[in-house]
């Protein structure tokens, strides 16, 4: 699908760092809330806000040390962190409840922060973000010590420069080799600075590579899932690394979801199955309800 004009750039501030989200217009419309991945940037979610700007007023942020958002002084970047975020881009600049969309780390900040808040949230949607259930949590000990010796080689890791856009879409393309030339250069560009000596950089802080040693236990997990009220739809890529709920356990967890798992798509399903993707979700977003 071609893109036509793109959206705004806006800020808001969490945790006093600046963070960059953003916004498609349609304002007054109700609101769709887009949620990145690790490693990504909001403008991951172009051609699927393309295909809801005039049904909703739709905005999507750059998580903290991602994208045109600030990094976090001290490499903090635990999953809490990301959800305070969330909340604060909600309560600061939307009319709740709004619809959320989400993938991956994205998507288990948003199935969290619903459990925490479901009265803001009236449908959700997310893409592989269960896996959190499944995390093993080492004992305290080995949780720091990993961290500390994380931080430590992320303090003296030089981010990856390449010599052109090019060598960066090459690099792109080898990490989802569903994506098509057109739409792997569209993430390239916006999902890369020049550096002052010509040479490209990834946008996103090396520091979010490191675990936090306080993540939610799978039961804390769990317990918040079991909290969502409105109607959730889990999707899945049939040739991804992720299991679904029927295969993990997951799904015992919550009260209404419904999970969907389309074919010949990795982890970015939005991306390697677009149209199935969209008519999948469009119905399910406006009455809440997930056709077979």
């Amino acid at each position: 699908m071609a893109l036509t004009s793109g959206p705004t750039s806006h800020f808001f501030y969490s945790s006093r760092l600046r963070q960059h989200y953003v916004d498609w217009g349609n304002e007054g419309a109700p609101t769709l809330v887009l949620v990145h991945g690790g490693r990504d940037h909001c403008r991951n979610w172009d051609w699927i806000a393309e295909r809801f700007r005039n049904d909703y007023h739709v905005i999507a942020p750059d998580l903290r040390g991602h994208g045109d958002s600030d990094w976090s002084i001290g490499g903090a970047y635990a999953i809490a962190d990301h959800i305070y975020d969330l909340q604060q881009l909600l309560r600061q600049k939307t009319a709740e409840p709004v619809s959320i969309i989400s993938h991956s780390l994205g998507g288990a900040v948003s199935l969290l922060y619903t459990g925490l808040f479901p009265e803001t949230v009236s449908r959700l949607v997310v893409i592989e973000g269960t896996v959190q259930l499944h995390f093993s949590i080492k004992p305290i000990a080995d949780r720091m010590n990993g961290w500390i010796d994380s931080l430590r080689n992320n303090s003296g890791r030089l981010p990856r420069r390449y010599p052109s856009i090019e060598a960066a879409f090459q690099r792109m393309q080898e990490e989802n080799p569903h994506l098509s030339a057109d739409r792997a250069r569209h993430l390239t560009i916006h999902g890369v600075n020049q550096n002052e000596d010509g040479t490209y950089s990834w946008k996103f802080d090396n520091y979010v590579r490191s675990i936090a040693p306080n993540p939610f236990t799978p039961t804390e997990v769990g317990e918040l899932w079991t909290r969502i009220t409105c109607p959730t739809m889990l999707i899945y890529g049939a040739d991804s690394w992720v299991k679904p709920p029927e295969a993990s356990g997951a799904g015992m967890h919550f009260r209404t979801a419904t999970t969907r798992v389309i074919e010949q798509a990795g982890h970015w399903v939005h991306h390697d199955q677009e149209e199935r993707f969209f008519e999948m979700v469009k119905p399910f977003l406006e009455t809440g309800i997930a056709l077979p």
